[in-house]
């Protein structure tokens, strides 16, 4: 069983983790997920456990406890939806943002050669 690990120290390594959760049974992978690029951790990992019932005690055991200074958080890892992958941003949408704005938003005032007497970034 896959468990998901939060709020970890940009120190910890999957070594760390691995160490942690030894204590509830068989590790059968311990990761911390990075960043691609720049390689720093991205503050949270999986481990996997041999059994269900040792992931149980592991969540259960590791839940709140400190590890490196910081409050873990973990729970029972959960499938990503079907096609989703990676960072999709905000989640606001893809187009305009600035100082635009939507309808009846943003940055209207001033005056606009192209259009006399509407104002704004129409």
């Amino acid at each position: 069983m896959k468990i998901y690990v939060g709020n970890l120290s940009y120190d910890t390594t999957d070594d760390d983790l691995r160490e942690a959760f030894e204590k509830f049974g068989t590790v059968e992978s311990a990761v911390v997920v990075t960043d691609k690029i720049e390689g720093r951790s991205k503050g949270f990992g999986f481990v996997e456990m041999s059994s269900e019932s040792e992931a149980k005690e592991a969540i259960n055991g590791m839940n709140g406890q400190e590890l490196h200074g910081r409050p873990l958080k973990v729970n029972e890892s959960k499938p990503r939806p079907e096609g989703e992958r990676g960072y999709r941003g905000s989640g606001r949408g893809g187009f305009g943002g600035g100082n635009r704005g939507g309808f009846g938003g943003g940055n209207r005032g001033g005056h606009n050669i192209n259009r006399p007497g509407r104002g704004g970034d129409r």
